[in-house]
């Protein structure tokens, strides 16, 4: 019944609007022609800034794709890329496995280096968090799936680039947005921008909360963001960019299977009683000086600082962390030609350092008469300095105007002091230093169509609690996770740009492969433990159809389908080889389509596909495969010649399908309790939202 009536709302306002449009005929069809596939053009701090001539599969997420949903979850968005799968529950506890690579951490994100701008979002402990910031504050997100990128540190995963919105358009612009849904959701966002001639800025603020639809489930996080550029002249600008945040989100945290199938909206009883949650004031900010040295040679200047205050309990103690981190880095490219050879180039060096202190307190919530957590006496209290250095170098070659090379380096060295009060101990430790060649070569028959083959090495450093022995102490025979990933692909647009097609084969073995042992509550011990194999093929095919003048139907779907398994892994005398990788689906499957009119109205649905993930190991439980339907109808109209509005609707789950959005890998069952695997996604929830802009 309410589809029903959702659907026959749509039909009544599309039929309104169609009366209002009949003046606005030859307007609108030169804006249904704007709706054709563009290149997409990526970062300038690549080597070219045109995905078509990139050598590597970067999958793309522009301003549009980034406010497809509800502008509240960023996982709905990052998943609709080919083997990328972003597992998030309640916001707050979130992991991102690029084509398998990440996916067995504990909790969190590794693996994978993240920037805002040119500012780190990756700590020294190799963690990183992308989604406390704003989704109304990006302009794109670019995702490089393996060790592809010299210039950002050859992660094994990949690297995550996002870009932050400096200004809307010219002159001076204001706008507010309200969203609210299901489990009291709703989020409230304000926006002002300013773009002159020699300077732009855009200022926002964003408050998100919801009640949750789990037990202690409440989220709450406001932020503000400041970006944008001064002295604007034709061969320099100075970029600027900060972000405060504060969060505060409660913890329902995992549970077992027979909980999940009966009484999914139910908290871990621990985390219940001890009103568990995670607390924290993050400030990040930046500056970025571009200049033009002469007609051959640029430089991109950048420096920064990233803070974080964090408290955090948890039924067993209290956990509180300040980390402040800083850094810089500096590029130069250009060109030059060789032998009538057209060749560019970047180099650079980055610098990444950080201070990190952590405490932990007794958890007295049993004796608090049911009020949650209550700080006891200081159990631990350990520091570390982490500090790196990359140089990178990446040279492209054009031999001819169909055949290009690209090669590059990238050599990091790392080192780190761990200060462990308890044992009233300081130790200092360096790895050594770490070559990462790139190799790739590109043939472009034509201006549509393009073949590449890519070969390249990337590393993951150990986190902390790898690193370190049951004692507290570092274990120096730790070694970084290296591996090699050959990779071919094509890009190809057909039907005069309507139809782009993107396909990428892989195959990386990763070696030394880290295995975080649990050894109590919050302790892990490391250990290189054996080797993985990743390989599988992706897919991305966009269409754009304009039928007539008011209709145009924007279509994608994209798909990842890979064989992630241990090649040799033997842990603790169980011998592992030949299982399925843990934590990550073999399968992913994305389908989208967007019916756009020239009167205003859209109506959007897409479709996602999640293959069974293996739970453990072993590979003795798995989850379940799911679907989820989403959909989503909104309508764009002009109150006045200078104020814009926006109203729309949806329905996230539409079949209520019960899946896990996210998974404990190698859960530990406490006594005789079954191990908890499970954070259970959320049921049908429906969503609302209403925006209006004005252009001064």
């Amino acid at each position: 019944m309410i589809l029903k009536n959702y659907y026959s709302l749509y039909f009544l306002l599309l039929c309104f609007s169609t009366i209002q449009a009949q003046n606005k005929k030859e307007k609108t069809i030169d804006s249904l022609a704007a709706e054709n596939l563009e290149e997409v053009l990526i970062s300038p701090l690549h080597i070219n800034n045109n995905r078509q001539n990139t050598p590597a599969s970067i999958g793309i997420l522009s301003k549009k794709d980034l406010l497809q949903n509800s502008t509240t979850d960023i996982s709905t968005v990052i998943n609709t890329i080919p083997g990328v799968f972003m597992q998030s529950s309640n916001f707050t506890t979130t992991r991102i496995s690029i084509r398998g690579i990440g996916a067995r951490t504990p909790y969190g994100t590794n693996k994978i280096r993240a920037f805002y701008g040119s500012i780190p979002l990756t700590s020294g402990n190799s963690e990183t968090v992308i989604d406390d910031i704003d989704l109304e504050n990006l302009s794109q997100i670019e995702i490089i799936k393996g060790p592809l990128s010299s210039i950002y540190g050859a992660g094994l995963g990949g690297a995550i680039l996002i870009s932050p919105q400096l200004s809307k358009k010219n002159g001076q612009n204001a706008g507010f947005s309200t969203v609210a849904g299901s489990y009291g959701l709703f989020k409230n966002s304000l926006n002002y921008s300013l773009d002159t001639k020699q300077a732009s800025l855009n200022l926002s603020y964003h408050k998100l909360k919801t009640d949750g639809w789990r037990e202690n489930s409440a989220y709450n996080r406001e932020g503000i963001t400041v970006a944008g550029d001064l002295f604007r002249k034709k061969n320099s600008k100075l970029t600027y960019f900060s972000n405060y945040t504060y969060l505060k989100a409660y913890i329902p945290s995992s549970i077992n299977k027979t909980m999940f199938d009966t009484n999914p909206q139910a908290g871990a009883p621990t985390w219940v009683a001890s009103k568990g949650f995670k607390e924290y004031k993050s400030t990040l900010a930046g500056l970025a000086y571009d200049f033009k040295l002469n007609e051959n040679l640029n430089n991109s200047t950048s420096i920064f600082i990233n803070y974080k205050d964090s408290n955090e309990p948890r039924p067993f103690d209290i956990l509180r962390q300040y980390t402040f981190a800083s850094g810089a880095r500096t590029q130069f490219s250009g060109n030059f030609k060789m032998a009538k050879i057209e060749n560019q180039f970047i180099t650079g060096i980055e610098y990444f350092a950080d201070n990190y202190k952590g405490n932990t307190f007794e958890n007295l919530y049993k004796e608090n008469n049911g009020q949650g957590s209550l700080q006891g006496n200081q159990l631990t209290e350990t520091g570390q300095k982490r500090h790196f250095y990359n140089i990178f170098s990446q040279i492209r070659t054009l031999l001819s105007q169909q055949f290009e090379i690209q090669a590059g380096i990238n050599y990091n060295k790392t080192q780190f002091e761990l200060e462990n009060y308890d044992l009233d101990s300081n130790q200092n430790y360096s790895y050594e230093g770490i070559f990462s060649p790139q190799l790739s070569f590109l043939f472009k028959p034509n201006k549509l169509h393009t073949i590449y083959f890519s070969a390249s090495r990337g590393f993951s450093m150990p986190a902390t609690e790898e690193t370190l022995t049951s004692s507290g102490t570092i274990n120096p025979d730790i070694k970084p996770e290296n591996g090699y990933n050959f990779e071919v692909g094509s890009k190809f647009y057909f039907f005069n740009k309507k139809l782009y097609t993107e396909v990428s084969i892989y195959r990386m073995e990763i070696k030394d492969l880290l295995v975080a042992k649990r050894v109590g509550d919050d302790q892990y011990v490391g250990a290189n433990a054996g080797k993985t194999l990743h390989q599988g093929i992706e897919i991305n095919v966009n269409h754009n159809w304009s039928i007539n003048y008011i209709f145009n139907i924007h279509s994608y779907i994209s798909g990842s389908f890979g064989n992630y398994e241990f090649k040799e892994f033997v842990d603790s005398g169980n011998d592992f080889s030949g299982n399925k990788l843990t934590g990550v689906p073999a399968n992913k499957v994305n389908a989208g389509m967007t019916l756009n009119t020239s009167l205003g109205f859209y109506l959007n649905g897409d479709f996602q596909f999640v293959d069974k993930i293996p739970l453990n190991d072993s590979n003795s439980v798995h989850t379940d495969s799911y679907n989820i339907i989403n959909l989503k109808a909104g309508y764009h109209f002009q109150i006045l010649p200078q104020l814009n509005a926006h109203l729309a609707s949806g329905i996230n789950n539409v079949t209520d399908e019960k899946y896990a959005s996210l998974i404990l890998p190698n859960a530990v069952a406490a006594g005789n309790a079954l191990p908890r695997y499970y954070y259970p996604g959320l049921p049908v929830n429906f969503y609302g939202m209403v925006s209006l802009n004005y252009l001064f």
